[in-house]
């Protein structure tokens, strides 16, 4: 929580920051900022965001009670290499670090310790995205942006013997998955400050099943991927 609180404030002076660059920056006659940024061939930057991750799970055979996924606020940190293909499109590689929690609840046991399991995840994630922009007005510039990645999870447990019998919960340390979403390129008088909204859906199946194949905690998941919404502020 005190990295979440450290984060807000560096996006509340950055955001105040682009408040104070320009009274006239969105008014009827804008001051123009950072003209000649969109002619650069390649240009460089970081982000900061939050994460919320779910799973998506599928079932070999219908259960009364499905496996109670809890998600939590995670963190993103990464930087941005971007390359103009077009003038409307670029490619951006967004290598980042990704920290996320996910509670399972799973059905029919009697005691806590059985029942729930705490998915805790590191991940090194490695987009490869297409940026579509719009046409800039003023100092703003909508764009759509999409393409795939590829996870690496350090926290997958994935050479652990163990399994749920020893509370060990299991998954695969590589995944990969698509992303679409949008945002908006805001430019201030010294940078360009970029909100975007996404979303993640998992391409595989991720769970490396228990030593038993029929286990109560695996032995009906015929699939479980990841998906999330992804919350990132970039700044060039």
């Amino acid at each position: 929580m005190n990295k979440i609180a450290a984060l807000l404030i560096l996006l509340t002076l950055s955001i105040e920051g682009i408040a104070q660059s320009g009274t006239n920056m969105f008014g009827k006659d804008p001051i123009i900022h950072l003209e000649n940024f969109q002619k650069q061939r390649v240009y460089f930057g970081y982000y900061l965001g939050f994460n919320s991750f779910d799973f998506k799970i599928d079932y070999k055979n219908k259960q009364p009670i499905d496996i109670l996924v809890k998600k939590t606020t995670g963190f993103n940190v990464g930087i941005v290499t971007d390359l103009k293909l077009q003038k409307h499109i670029n490619l951006r590689f967004e290598p980042g670090l990704y920290y996320t929690k996910r509670d399972l609840s799973f059905p029919g046991f009697p005691t806590e310790g059985e029942t729930l399991r705490e998915v805790s995840s590191t991940y090194i994630h490695l987009p490869l995205l297409l940026k579509f922009s719009a046409l800039r007005t003023g100092n703003i510039r909508p764009y759509l942006v999409g393409g795939i990645s590829t996870t690496l999870n350090l926290s997958s447990n994935s050479k652990s013997k163990d399994d749920n019998l020893e509370q060990t919960f299991r998954v695969k340390p590589w995944t990969s998955s698509y992303e679409l979403g949008f945002g908006i390129d805001i430019f201030s008088e010294y940078f360009i400050f970029s909100p975007s909204i996404r979303g993640l859906f998992g391409l595989k199946d991720e769970l490396i099943r228990d030593n038993d194949p029929n286990s109560k905690w695996t032995g009906n998941i015929d699939s479980m991927k990841s998906r999330a919404i992804l919350i990132n502020f970039t700044f060039h």
